[in-house]
């Protein structure tokens, strides 16, 4: 059977004219093979990415949590090769500047009191999460690139065309931001801080390489963090069960309501994930008499451990650090994987062994006005954030060589 989706000639999308011949839009990822999809998103299975797998992105759309609701419109692309699918782009067109860690909430104000219209707008990304990996994803070959351009210029013809003012790319991969930087988007750089394993097979080898004071610190917050009584259990793949699931959403919830006002993800999503994802999902609780006070979760990628999302309904010094960063360095190490990703922003990681390393964002922007404007911030920005990384690479809590201090 092929993989060739039917391609729907009427006027479905909000468009005008035709989509170029080899392009076709999608208003849901259900209308594309999976097998498709993850054949181009996850083509080596020791890099694997969960959170642009078709079953992580159609769990959102299944749920409801993207969709109306939260002004994430699905539009995805895939770009068709005779009877193949050869490139997919996860696409949403976007009525607000909400759940995408990457923040144009300036640009779209000022272009408004200008006299503009910035929504909607088409995004390129994960949504509700800030983890870099590849967006515009391509069979391999001497085409390649290639069919990389071709889906980032039918990505903004069909901004044009739907009337959006712009398109925006989001925590995409380095080397696809360098191509299609010097093809002329305009390119933005963020930071986050990830722990890298540096041949690491347990949390005591990686305490073995900080400095003294640095090392005794770490070991009096994680003693201080269940010093109360609470003990931390790990549960995931099949054995994560509906209480569970239960539990960890009081958690998000309560998390998410402090934060944006409404949680972004509804409580059907975790049941969904752990339908089709379960291998992939670790929750790390914090148990008092064996009743959940606080949890953590994760995806467990190929080579990467990824932090999501905590939460916790007592609260104790020093908690939330064993249960994002110490358990996550904890689960890498002894699982032979390559780095923790924890998440957006936060310096405060950096005395926890998380390194600052720079994310990578593109723009389109119709209006030449307000591109020249933004084009001339994002220089200063980069110029910024390099720097900053640069200085605070330098500050981390390792031993330096000849020293224990």
């Amino acid at each position: 059977m092929s993989d060739t989706p039917e391609r729907d000639t009427a006027d479905n999308d909000g468009t005008t004219g035709e989509l170029p011949a080899n392009v076709v839009v999608h208003p849901a990822i259900a209308d594309i093979p999976a097998d498709a999809w993850d054949r181009l998103a996850n083509p080596d299975p020791a890099r694997f990415n969960p959170f642009v797998a078709h079953a992580f992105l159609k769990a959102l759309e299944t749920s409801g949590s993207t969709g109306k609701r939260t002004g994430w419109h699905p539009r995805h692309l895939t770009l068709v090769e005779g009877e193949r699918i050869t490139g997919v782009m996860p696409a949403y067109l976007k009525t607000n500047s909400q759940g995408e860690y990457v923040f144009d909430h300036a640009w779209a104000d000022a272009y408004h009191r200008a006299g503009g219209r910035y929504y909607p707008k088409l995004q390129v990304a994960v949504p509700f999460t800030p983890v870099p990996g590849p967006r515009l994803m391509v069979e391999a070959g001497i085409e390649a690139n290639a069919r990389e351009m071709t889906l980032a210029n039918a990505g903004t013809w069909f901004a044009r065309q739907t009337g959006a003012s712009s398109m925006h790319i989001t925590f995409l991969d380095a080397g696809a931001w360098q191509r299609l930087g010097a093809a002329g988007f305009l390119q933005r750089i963020g930071q986050q801080f990830h722990f890298a394993n540096d041949g690491y097979a347990s949390f005591e080898d990686f305490l073995a390489t900080l400095a003294s004071r640095k090392r005794k610190a770490l070991r009096r917050e994680r003693a201080a963090a269940v010093a109360s009584g609470l003990t931390i259990r790990h549960v995931s793949g099949r054995d994560i069960t509906e209480a569970d699931w239960d539990a960890f959403f009081a958690f998000y919830r309560d998390t998410g309501e402090r934060k944006w006002g409404r949680p972004y993800l509804n409580r059907q999503f975790f049941s969904l994930l752990g339908e089709q994802m379960a291998d992939r999902c670790l929750i790390i609780f914090a148990e008092r008499g064996g009743r959940p006070v606080a949890g953590a979760l994760n995806m467990i990628g190929g080579d990467c451990l990824y932090g999501r999302y905590w939460g916790c309904t007592e609260h104790h010094p020093f908690l939330h650090f064993e249960l994002c960063y110490y358990q996550a360095i904890d689960y890498a190490t002894s699982h032979g994987l390559a780095r923790v990703e924890a998440g957006a922003q936060g310096e405060h990681k950096l005395a926890r062994g998380y390194q600052p390393v720079a994310t990578y964002s593109l723009h389109w922007i119709g209006d030449e006005g307000l591109r020249s404007a933004v084009a001339r911030y994002l220089d200063h920005e980069r110029e910024a954030i390099t720097a900053i990384n640069s200085d605070l690479a330098s500050q981390g809590p390792f031993r330096r060589s000849g020293s224990d201090v």
